[in-house]
């Protein structure tokens, strides 16, 4: 049994290494005093590469800053459509309408496709389309290519939670005289709450890491950080982008271990006023 654990244990070990080795090399080299154009000898420690970020030598903050906007655009027109349209089939199947299932079956295939399809030919059927249109706006060109492919991660994340719910919660609330609007506030949206956020966070990530659609859509250059950071590639890395995505990943760090805090206090505080009234 012993032997048992000690394997996993050291299985999990080498699965760790593997994933988190990239991150703690891009960590350590964003104190790197190495000035190269490709930084690979380690010379020695220096926040020299900190301060030229917050100085804005580069324009990669500039960078990071519209992809969080174009992010933010995105998951918040994303989460309405994607919300409103998981709902809308998933009441539509609990209505009895099958004579109309294989359109429903359609409509959802055609919803779930944009993550199928390869993102080159999204790319460029975006930058036609657009540019057919007299579309000119590139913030507004990236928005709407990124709620493209952001509204099936929200749709399925919360359409998978509306189809284990017990509909005879709703059934009740109709019985007991609330509108349709009524239900959707006070009880729809408070479960599929976890739903949301998930895909949300969900679709974020998928923002903020595309480029590939991206590039197309906006151009080669100035842009996204994804398309900052290729475009930097033919002569060298900076330094400056270990520093940028050494503090990327300490926030993302940081917000899942303040999540897993609020999840525990929420657990304990649950289980104390369920203590309370068992006591009672």
């Amino acid at each position: 049994m012993k032997k048992h654990s000690f394997g996993s244990l050291a299985f999990m070990s080498l699965v760790l290494l593997v994933l988190y080795l990239p991150i703690i090399v891009v960590v350590v080299y964003s104190f790197n005093d190495n000035t190269a154009r490709i930084p690979l000898a380690f010379t020695g420690w220096s926040t020299r590469w900190y301060d030229s970020l917050f100085e804005g030598r580069g324009g990669y903050l500039d960078a990071l800053w519209l992809s969080v906007k174009v992010a933010l655009w995105s998951v918040l027109i994303s989460g309405v459509i994607g919300t409103l349209g998981a709902i809308g089939m998933t009441q539509r199947a609990l209505d009895g309408k099958r004579r109309s299932g294989w359109f429903d079956a359609v409509m959802e295939s055609m919803v779930t496709l944009p993550i199928m399809i390869p993102e080159i030919i999204l790319g460029l059927a975006f930058m036609v389309i657009f540019n057919a249109l007299g579309i000119r706006g590139n913030e507004a060109r990236l928005v709407m290519a990124h709620v493209t492919f952001c509204v099936p991660y929200v749709f399925l994340s919360v359409k998978s939670r509306l189809v284990g719910m017990d509909q005879s919660l709703f059934d009740a609330a109709r019985d007991l005289g609330a509108s349709s609007a009524r239900v959707l506030r006070d009880i729809t949206l408070p479960l599929c709450r976890p739903a949301i956020i998930s895909g949300s966070f969900l679709a974020l990530a998928m923002s903020m890491d595309d480029f590939v659609i991206s590039f197309f859509v906006y151009g080669a250059g100035e842009g996204t950080l994804p398309i900052k950071i290729y475009s930097s590639v033919k002569v060298g890395v900076s330094p400056v982008v270990n520093a940028l995505c050494s503090l990327m990943i300490a926030a993302a760090f940081i917000f899942a271990a303040l999540s897993r805090y609020l999840g525990a206090v929420k657990k304990a505080r649950s289980s104390r006023n369920q203590m309370g009234l068992t006591s009672e």
